[in-house]
């Protein structure tokens, strides 16, 4: 799957293995509906669940809002689908102002703490009556850390930097400094895990099978097409098109409704929940008419010692004997093209064991080439950035005449191996993988050395293998022959891997152009710093948002300040009313005239 440039987001936020061009939209914004509900969650646990109201379990059955029962997806069930009684038409929300507290009967007025009324003797009320997510069980306190800004919505956190972690903060590590692992909004950095409270952030380490940090997975290896790409990020699970819906994996399946977005990862309060729900404060766009400038796909590289290389002393004894500098053009793989398979481990078959092979020497030290062996090869995980191709359409392109991306890494990088011919590091294969949905107006194009093999959901579509001078490949999925070969449907989510080697010391090229290969997901940005109060923001003051008395917050919610009801004796207030009235026992100063 591409991603946006900047990075991965990120890798900078080196994020996935599918191809993205397109972005879903977001048909809601969060604000109050007609009836009097919002679309915004308040934080609690109150959903539909697997249990009866005593705690029993039973068998929910499948969800059909109406039926007097309250199933697993919904909220409530009056036995009706109209709104404005207390429970939704859809059975997705208790209104407003209600309880709903039997299944199949009418819902009831709500009263006191939980209705989602802020009434007298209540400083918040979120909708629920638990404590630990900003408003007390009871609704008399706001809890420390936080703020409450809306009746009936989720608390937030109140300041970024105050050392508690509350709401959408992940980390407080006792500054407002963004790129050392907590950013200026208390959000996790990609590659990071904040362990403590104001104490630096780490590294974490991919590969390690520790999931840490911003991690959605971590299966202890760098193996791509396993469910865990070489990047700690979620992949599509799919087989012959069909694929399941997976949460974070950064792929909407086609007539999915379960998804309302997918940006790739599990994290809440970046616009797309954990649950893969919009939410509130957030743009999200469509962007297939405006396809980003750059993508970027993973890409694993693993580094060989090859010829001319010394053995002894501080050097390995392995030289692998398929990075000889041999040459001729060669098909040693198995299966013809639209016949050969990956095997079981996702990775090309070697088809010349006990026969003679001009440029590599049987299946043992094949089998090497794309996969992590100790002593043998060094392993990279990186990207490969396409730019987009003029200024309309979906044609990416990435274009690297000289190809040597290890040459101050892999072996050489450890001082294990000198560099070849024109100071170069030689002697390594890369593999990319990405998925996409087929629409028949694909097309993969390739120009590059030695070899080469493009697998699309599996089958072999391309075979330039061999020791040779640059050559140029390609595979047109608007060619009906070609997709009836690949066995493929319009619709259906396939999965692409392209596996190349550089194993000649004269020159390393590398040329990929990808036409119309597109996935659906979601991109969302904040749209605090706008200068415009969207919902879920109590203020926004565009680039002077920020830390402090009295000030917009960058998370757009107000900081600490006179008229917010809390009495801020650190301050220098004395009271804290909540009101613009300066004729009561609080002035508008929040200072208590001694006289």
């Amino acid at each position: 799957m591409l991603k946006h440039s900047p990075p991965f987001p990120r890798l900078a936020s080196v994020l996935l293995a599918s191809l993205l061009l397109t972005l879903t939209g977001c048909p809601d914004n969060g604000e109050t509906d007609n009836d009097g509900g919002t679309s915004v969650t308040d934080g609690g646990n109150t959903d539909g669940g697997d249990t009866l109201p005593d705690g029993g379990s039973y068998d929910p059955g499948p969800k059909v809002c109406g039926d007097g029962k309250v199933q697993k997806g919904e909220v409530c069930d009056d036995a009706n689908t109209v709104s404005g009684d207390g429970c939704t038409f859809d059975c997705q929300e208790v209104e407003v102002g209600f309880e709903c507290p039997s299944w199949g009967r009418p819902c009831v007025v709500a009263t006191a703490c939980g209705n989602g009324i802020v009434e007298e003797g209540e400083k918040c009320d979120d909708r629920n009556r638990e404590s630990n997510d900003g408003c007390s069980a009871d609704c008399s306190t706001v809890e420390t850390g936080w703020t409450c800004p809306f009746q009936g919505q989720r608390c937030r956190a109140a300041e970024c930097g105050d050392k508690i972690i509350a709401g959408e903060e992940e980390c407080e590590d006792g500054n407002l400094n963004n790129g050392d692992g907590c950013s200026k909004t208390c959000r996790l950095e990609p590659g990071y895990k904040c362990d403590a409270i104001n104490q630096p952030c780490t590294k974490t380490k991919c590969g390690d099978g520790k999931k840490e940090g911003t991690e959605q997975c971590d299966d202890g290896n760098h193996d791509m097409g396993d469910g865990c790409s070489p990047l700690c990020v979620l992949e599509p699970s799919c087989k012959n098109g069909v694929c399941a819906s997976r949460c974070g994996d950064g792929v909407i399946l086609p007539g999915d409704t379960t998804e309302e977005c997918d940006d790739g990862n599990t994290r809440s309060n970046d616009g797309c929940s954990s649950e893969c729900k919009l939410e509130n404060g957030f743009a999200c766009r469509n962007v297939q008419d405006t396809a980003p400038a750059s993508v970027e796909i993973p890409v694993v590289y693993r580094d060989f010692r090859g010829k001319g290389q010394p053995v002894g002393g501080k050097y390995p004894a392995a030289i692998h004997p398929d990075f000889d500098d041999k040459n001729g053009r060669e098909e040693f793989i198995t299966g013809k093209v639209y016949e050969g398979k990956l095997n079981a481990k996702g990775k090309p078959t070697y088809a010349k064991e006990g026969v003679t092979s001009a440029t590599t020497s049987g299946a043992t030290n094949f089998n090497q080439w794309y996969t992590d062996v100790e002593g043998i090869n060094i392993t990279e995980v990186s990207t490969l950035k396409l730019d987009r191709v003029g200024t309309t359409g979906a044609i990416y392109r990435f274009d690297n005449p000289n190809f040597f991306p290890l040459d101050k890494s892999g072996w050489v990088g450890l001082g294990l191996e000198n560099l070849g011919a024109n100071n170069h590091n030689f002697s390594f294969t890369s593999e990319t993988r990405y998925w996409f949905q087929f629409e028949g107006n694909e097309l993969l194009e390739f120009n590059g050395d030695d070899d080469v093999w493009v697998y699309i959901d599996g089958t072999l579509a391309l075979d330039l293998g061999g020791v040779h001078g640059a050559l140029d490949g390609s595979v047109n999925l608007a060619n009906a022959t070609t997709v009836s070969n690949l066995k493929l449907q319009k619709g259906k989510i396939y999965e692409v891997v392209v596996f190349q080697a550089e194993r000649h010391q004269s020159a390393s090229s590398y040329k990929l152009t990808l036409t119309n290969f597109r996935t659906e997901r979601t991109t969302c940005e904040s749209t605090c710093g706008d200068k415009k109060i969207d919902p879920g923001e109590t203020c926004d003051n565009g680039s002077e948002n920020g830390p402090g008395y009295g000030k917009c917050s960058l998370t757009c919610i107000w900081n600490a300040r006179c008229g917010d009801g809390i009495t801020q004796y650190n301050f220098g207030e004395t009271c804290d009313d909540g009101n613009t009235n300066n004729n009561d026992s609080c002035p508008n100063n929040c200072v208590i005239d001694p006289g």
